[in-house]
């Protein structure tokens, strides 16, 4: 009983983590709208993988030894915050720039594709929150009493939660009816979305804790 009790609080701790406003869910909403689906379950795709990276370091034992070297987090989180803003200045440019024909036209490529898994994995990797936050999850997992299946239900289940989030993310707003409402917000969203991670980005090139 204990230990179902544990697995509802992290679930619910990590989901609530997943699914709240910040730059990668962000990203993967302006790219849903802008450039379809399949673009938004690339980027969705790159997020979870990087969220999973974590997981298994952390399962290793590899985060913890990070935690511990307070340098390697800082350098963690002024790249992270640095990538950020050139995502907002990227963002900014796209507000400024006045709606053209081909704007909204698709690309599919596999270039396209596979710059966006990256920038999906950069966004998580760079995120030293991610570290903490799975060091946590593994302190209750690695406990010296904790069941064998323990950890492998704790990875499956958040994976589980992380691929609903993203993916349902990049599902929902990839319809036609966000596509079109995208078309008469474009500049405003691309100016939300340069403020979203030019903040997180200052956030953490600043932040001392």
């Amino acid at each position: 009983m204990a230990l179902s009790h544990e697995l509802i609080l992290i679930y619910t701790t990590y989901f609530v983590a997943t699914a709240s406003p910040g730059p990668s869910n962000m990203a993967i909403m302006g790219t849903a709208m802008k450039k379809g689906r399949g673009a938004a379950l690339a980027l969705a795709s790159g997020v979870i993988s990087g969220s999973m990276m974590w997981a298994l370091l952390a399962a290793c034992g590899v985060l913890t030894v990070l935690a511990t070297f307070a340098q390697l987090l800082i350098v963690l989180k002024i790249g992270g915050g640095l990538y950020l803003l050139w995502l907002a200045f990227k963002a900014g440019k796209s507000a400024l720039r006045r709606p053209d024909a081909n704007e909204f036209s698709a690309s599919g490529d596999k270039v396209a594709f596979a710059r966006l898994f990256r920038q999906g994995i950069l966004m998580h990797v760079g995120n030293p929150k991610a570290i903490l936050t799975w060091v946590a999850i593994m302190s209750v997992a690695l406990k010296p009493d904790a069941a064998a299946s323990t950890l492998p239900m704790i990875i499956a289940g958040c994976a589980t939660i992380c691929v609903l989030v993203f993916c349902g993310y990049a599902l929902l707003f990839s319809t036609a009816v966000m596509a079109a409402f995208y078309h008469r917000i474009r500049r405003g969203l691309d100016a939300l979305l340069a403020c979203c991670f030019a903040v997180a980005g200052l956030k953490l090139v600043f932040s001392r804790s």
